[in-house]
This record gives structure tokens, C-alpha cells and sequence, in this order.
């Protein structure tokens, strides 16, 4: 288990910088849905959308591939070197294409000549990030956690600061929330430069390692497309659906665009879970490079996803069941909630969102074999696929469905991604995963606080409850699936426990004593969850074994 602690400690140490970076980051929610109008906050959605979307030409794949080649740590200086001189240059010719075409492109996003400046941030906004994304992956990579982790959480305090001065003080407008995105990644970008400037002085040029990153970083701009259109185009459809189908789903009177911002605003509370799936990316992507060559990988791997999933659906149940208290949590000084009353039509999709980012999870794990062999391409055809599930689904889903529609769709892509990964991952490097048990946990519970809902309403309209969702209920509710949850984690680390000891044993390492007490320990995890017995292997007896080389028989 020595190893699922060190991705256990680097998730904890990246998660800790994200949670509390997003979380300040997320406090502009409610800030931002009590100042602007669900019609102008779409913009910031559609903005950051197409921001996302760009992103993928800007970075080029370079995380990924510096990630890869940099494990190499005598020729990672020319990786880096490399790389950024390249993105230096590939950025550049971007943002003046992004420019030239500003006359029809602006028009997409709301934009309008009064807000004509979101444009050239926007600009700003890409070009620094791109030059960001080699040096923090160095530090990824270099196992500089502490240094990732406050330069992450100095550019969202800045951003946080500045859209208060801006929004609060100086009145801006919508324009602030852009203003403030690029002053902090000016300021980040000096700095991580600065962190890395030794890396990029040691290395030198070299045309060999950039065609060699290039080959691999490539398929990724398919693939990100894809991850894009994922997670930002429902935003889109929802903003162009028919004016009286928004009428005939919401109210008289309310409009597309209306819509889009509500759908907008109710999706951030999704970042829960979204927050812990990026904590995991951050960690795993070193962590199975490290340890491809680990003759015991799959299982450790499998372990992993085990682990991943418990702690998903930990955080499935408390966000799911408590949706609408989350929503109105009240922020000190500020005297806002955390959404809007005004968005909380939209709270409904929140639990569809967090089984399609559980499922984003899965794709992610998934990946770890396809870096391994080095074949990249396969990620393009599936994120191309399930680009194209999310137009499909919105395209037929969204007319009739509003934003009910629109959740789902994301979640049959993620969930086609993941199951399509799955299969190629499986016939190339093998892992003994347990699927059918994950998507089991990720319906049950789905469907869990589908029918806590559906069983509140009933029993208000019993008058057996005096609200149709009361806190005792969620909590006799929340208890009982929590307690389910809970015998699964123990059986879980019970027969993990087992794995290890069996791999050990049959591999000499373990004493007679070690294996004594371990038994033990495995004992007492499985009395809890099963009847099942950890017993002395009788086939090495059988076999002419001597009985202290003996191993352990998996219950």
C-alpha cells in the first residue's frame, strides 16, 4: 500500500491547493449571480467557454507531452527549452489570427461594442496561460508540490481580489471579471518563469525533442476540442434554443438567454466533485509514470480506482442530498448566498453533473495505459466521439428538455468516453478493474437522491413531513447510504490488504511474522463487511511447498 499512499500524499498536497484555490475562486459565484442578471452573466459563461475551447490550439498538447519526455531528467532542461519556445512563438501567431477574425467571432459570444474589451483580454488571457502550462508541469513533474500548490492559490488570490476592488469599488461590469483573469496571470506567469528559469537556461534547443513532443502532444488537440465542446457547449444550445419552448418550460417571459445563465450558474456547484477529479489528475498522471514499470502495476492501479470511486461517491452523496442548502449557504460580510435564489430553478441538473465529472474521473484513470504504450491518437477518436454524443444529445435533448436535457447529454458523453477508453485500455495493458460494481455505486446513488426527492414530496403531500425536504429526512436518508458506503470502503481495504499480502508472499518477501500479523489485520477489516476467511494456502502444502513459504488465499 506503500504506493497508493505516495498518490494518496500528492493528491492530498495538489488537492489541498486546489480546494482551497477553487473554493476562493468559486466565492466569485455568488458574487457574480448577485450582481449580474442570469441574460449578462451568460456571457461570462459563453466567454470562458470559448476560452476553454482555444485553449486547446494554445497549449498544444505540450502538458502532456513534457510530462512524458521530461521523466528523462539529464534531457528535460532541452525538453523544456524546447517547448516553450515553440509555444512562445505557436501562441503569438494565434492570438493575431484571434484577432484578425474579431468582427465575426465577438458576435458569438454577446459581445457587443460596449464590451468590446472582454475580446482583447480574452486574447491576453490565452497567451499567458499558454506560456504557463510547461513550466507547472515541470514543477508536477519534479515533485515540487509546495511551489505548484501556492503559485496556483497566489493567482486566484489575486483574481479573487481584483474582481472585488473592480466589481465592488470601481463598478465595472461584467468586463471586471476579465480584467482581473489577466492581471493574475501576468502576475503568475513572472513568477513561475522565474521558479523555472534555471531548467529553461540548462537546456538547449533541439529540433529532435520538439518533432518528438510534437508527434505526441498532437492527437491531444482533437481530444481537447472534444473535452471542450464537453463541457461548454450545452451553454451554447441552451442560449439558442426556441424563445417559446423556454417559455413553455420555465415561465412566461423567460428567455433563452435567461436560461443559459441559470444553466450556467447551477453548474458551478458541481465544482465539489470536479474539484476532487482535478486533485486526482494532478497526482495520478506522475504518479503511474512513475511506476509503468512496476511488475505489480495493475493491481495497483486497480486499488486506485477502487479508492477513486469510494471517495466519489462520498462526495456524490453529501453534494447530491444537500444540493439546496449548499445553494443557500450564506456568505459572511458579503450577505449573499452562495447561488443566487435566482438560479436556483437549475438546481436539478446538479446531481447529473456530478455522475458525468465521477465519469471524467473514470476516463482519466483509464488514460494511464494509452501513455504508457505512448499511443496517444486513440484519445482524438474518443473524445471525438463523445463530442459527438454532446451534440447529438443536445441537438434532440435540449428543445424539448431545457437544461434537464442538457445534463444528461453530458453525461452519456462522459459515460460513452469512459466505457470506449475502458475497452481500448483493456486490450492493451491489461488492469483488473471492477467496473461493474463502480457503475452499480454511480446508478444506486443517482437514483438514491432521485427518490429522496421523490419520497420527501410524497410524504409532505401525507402531511407526514412539514417541508418537502426536510433535514432529519436527508440525514436518516444520507445515514443509511453513508453507512452502505462505509462496510464497501472496509471490504474494500480488507481485500486490498490480501492482494498485497498474497503479491509479497509469492514474491519471498515477506517473514512468517509479517504475514502472521498482517493476517490478522485483514481479519478484522473483513469481520465487518463479509464472512469470508483469510487462510494459509494449502496448495503450496500440496504442492511440496514447505509451510513457511505458504501464501494467502484471497477471500
Amino acid at each position: 500500500m506503500s504506493k497508493l499512499r505516495e498518490l494518496a500524499s500528492d493528491t492530498m498536497v495538489y488537492g489541498i491547493s486546489s480546494v482551497v484555490a477553487r473554493f476562493v475562486n468559486y466565492l466569485l459565484v455568488p458574487l457574480h449571480t448577485a450582481l449580474f442578471v442570469p441574460a449578462d452573466y451568460v456571457i461570462v459563461g459563453l466567454a470562458y467557454g470559448a476560452i476553454a475551447l482555444l485553449n486547446v490550439f494554445f497549449t498544444f498538447g505540450f502538458e502532456s507531452s513534457y510530462l512524458k519526455y521530461s521523466k528523462d531528467r539529464e534531457q528535460a532542461p532541452s525538453v523544456f527549452k524546447s517547448s516553450q519556445l515553440f509555444l512562445g512563438v505557436f501562441a503569438s501567431v494565434l492570438v493575431a489570427i484571434f484577432i484578425l477574425f474579431r468582427g465575426e467571432l465577438a458576435p458569438l459570444l454577446e459581445l457587443t461594442p460596449d464590451t468590446m474589451s472582454i475580446f482583447w483580454l480574452m486574447a491576453t488571457i490565452l497567451w499567458l496561460d499558454s506560456l504557463m502550462i510547461v513550466p507547472f508541469a515541470e514543477l508536477r513533474v519534479a515533485r515540487r508540490t509546495f511551489v505548484f500548490a501556492w503559485l496556483k492559490m497566489f493567482h486566484v488570490g489575486v483574481n479573487v481580489g481584483l474582481n472585488l476592488f473592480l466589481l465592488l469599488v470601481m463598478d465595472m461590469g461584467v468586463a471586471a471579471v476579465f480584467w482581473s483573469n489577466a492581471v493574475a496571470s501576468a502576475l503568475t506567469a513572472f513568477l513561475v518563469w522565474n521558479v523555472t528559469a534555471e531548467v529553461f537556461r540548462k537546456g538547449l534547443f533541439e529540433g529532435r525533442l520538439l518533432w518528438q513532443s510534437l508527434a505526441f502532444a498532437w492527437p491531444f488537440i482533437p481530444a481537447g476540442i472534444g473535452h471542450a465542446i464537453n463541457e461548454m457547449f450545452d451553454r451554447f444550445f441552451l442560449a439558442a434554443m426556441p424563445a417559446d419552448r423556454a417559455s413553455a418550460l420555465y415561465g412566461a417571459g423567460v428567455t433563452p438567454e435567461e436560461v443559459a445563465g441559470i444553466y450556467n450558474g447551477s453548474y458551478k456547484l458541481a465544482v465539489f466533485m470536479l474539484l476532487f477529479i482535478q486533485m486526482f489528475r494532478m497526482a495520478w498522471q506522475p504518479f503511474f509514470m512513475r511506476h509503468s514499470d512496476n511488475p505489480r502495476a495493475p493491481r495497483l492501479f486497480a486499488r486506485a480506482f477502487t479508492g477513486l470511486n469510494l471517495v466519489a461517491a462520498l462526495i456524490f452523496l453529501a453534494v447530491g442530498l444537500f444540493v439546496k442548502e449548499i445553494a443557500s449557504v450564506n456568505i459572511p460580510y458579503f450577505n449573499v448566498s452562495l447561488l443566487s435564489p435566482d438560479y436556483h430553478s437549475g438546481l436539478f441538473i446538479v446531481p447529473i453533473l456530478l455522475a458525468a465529472y465521477w465519469l471524467y474521473g473514470w476516463y482519466i484513470h483509464f488514460s494511464a495505459a494509452i501513455y504508457i504504450q505512448g499511443n496517444t491518437k486513440v484519445f482524438s477518436w474518443i473524445m471525438i466521439a463523445g463530442a459527438t454524443v454532446t451534440i447529438v444529445a443536445n441537438t434532440y435533448l435540449v428543445p424539448p428538455f431545457g437544461m434537464l436535457g442538457a445534463a444528461f447529454a453530458t453525461l452519456l458523453s462522459y459515460l460513452t468516453m469512459a466505457l470506449l477508453l475502458l475497452a481500448v485500455a483493456q486490450s492493451r495493458w491489461p488492469v483488473p478493474y471492477r467496473v461493474w460494481t463502480g457503475l452499480f455505486m454511480i446508478g444506486f446513488l443517482l437514483a438514491g437522491v432521485w427518490f429522496e426527492n421523490q419520497m420527501a414530496a410524497l410524504l409532505y403531500d401525507w402531511n407526514l413531513i412539514s417541508t418537502p425536504d426536510p433535514m432529519k429526512w436527508k440525514l436518516w436518508f444520507g445515514g443509511v447510504l453513508f453507512v452502505m458506503l462505509l462496510v464497501a470502503a472496509w471490504r474494500w481495504r480488507a481485500k486490498a490488504k490480501v492482494e498485497e499480502i498474497e503479491e509479497l508472499v509469492a514474491e519471498e518477501e515477506y517473514s512468517d511474522e509479517e504475514v502472521e500479523s498482517d493476517i490478522e489485520e485483514a481479519d478484522a477489516y473483513s469481520e465487518l463487511g463479509e464472512d469470508e476467511t483469510i487462510q494459509k494456502d494449502d496448495e503450496d502444502e500440496s504442492n511440496g511447498t514447505e509451510s513457511n513459504d505458504s501464501g494467502v488465499q484471497r477471500h
